[in-house]
């Protein structure tokens, strides 16, 4: 089986338009956000990021036309594999008490617009700990999610912690964080991981070769265990080895580099795990950068 490839895409215009643009530059699934993002990418200091008056806060209700106009467009297009990403503003570890539980009201909505679209998972930053300290952050983390799973008990799509840089007070940049939400929630079986490859690098894990690929994925099976990985973000990175800084790259042209994208893509644990590129928009010689990647991407897997 090849690798399941595809990239995020805007919902300008309606959220089936984002699988169209994918289908048009090779996708084989569609990453979305299914509300306004805060800020994309989110390039600013991240505890800037988290704010508690904001009007991006608010999203436009999902109608029945835009669920069968995206469901429609996934059939026809052939992309699946559709997959959600929560605001930028949400922040479920801030010890402000206000812009927690609108943080939590806020993700709430996020999964509950997901299961509308049939979108199975919402990919999450863990948030960011500000004016408090990590333990403190963590725990809040969990206190977020056990409240989340309370009140979204008649839905399917579960939530994704997504591997961060660890910018700022940023809470997801080690596997030890992760497996501390995963293993203090009271339903750990509702959660997975979403791993991205500029951010694990540049929080400090190495990827480039074949022993240090091998020993980072080990030492994330050792804490948290592969079995939680459901997506990945394919991104390179424009900053070095344990930088903490969150940039993203085009494939091949960052301190990344390709041979840990060869390893990712032809290793046989990953084949059914979807990736999806999150790489900087725009065109480079007439052609969308996203077609460029797919397509550097696709020439690094061999034959099984």
């Amino acid at each position: 089986m090849k690798p399941i490839l595809g990239a995020h895409m805007s919902i300008a215009g309606g959220f089936y338009k984002a699988v169209e643009r994918a289908a048009v530059v090779g996708c084989n699934c569609v990453q979305i956000f299914t509300s306004t993002p805060g800020k994309w990418p989110a390039y600013s200091p991240p505890d800037q990021l988290y704010t508690k008056n904001n009007n991006q806060w608010r999203a436009k209700p999902i109608t029945d036309e835009d669920v069968a106009r995206f469901q429609n467009a996934l059939a026809a297009s052939g992309v699946g594999r559709p997959l959600s990403h929560s605001s930028y503003l949400i922040n479920l570890a801030a010890p402000d008490q206000e812009l927690w539980k609108k943080s939590i009201d806020a993700f709430i909505d996020e999964m509950r617009r997901a299961e509308a679209l049939g979108v199975p998972y919402v990919v999450l930053h863990p948030g960011a700990f500000t004016s408090s300290d990590e333990d403190a952050g963590l725990r809040a983390v969990v206190r977020a999610l056990d409240e989340v799973h309370c009140q979204t008990r008649d839905i399917a799509t579960q939530c994704l912690l997504e591997t961060t840089a660890g910018q700022g007070t940023c809470l997801g940049c080690s596997f030890e964080q992760l497996a501390t939400i995963l293993n203090g929630v009271q339903e750990s079986d509702r959660l997975g991981v979403c791993v991205d490859t500029c951010h694990v690098f540049a929080a400090g894990y190495p990827l480039s070769c074949e022993n240090d690929y091998a020993m980072t994925f080990s030492e994330f099976d050792r804490v948290i265990g592969l079995g939680r990985i459901k997506a990945f973000h394919l991104n390179d990175s424009k900053r070095e080895l344990g930088s903490r800084v969150d940039r993203h790259e085009h494939i091949g042209h960052g301190q990344l580099g390709l041979k840990a994208f060869q390893l990712l893509l032809n290793d046989p644990r990953f084949r059914q795990v979807p990736m999806y590129l999150e790489t900087p928009k725009g065109e480079h010689q007439g052609r969308p950068w996203d077609a460029i990647n797919l397509e550097t991407l696709r020439g690094l897997v061999t034959s099984p």
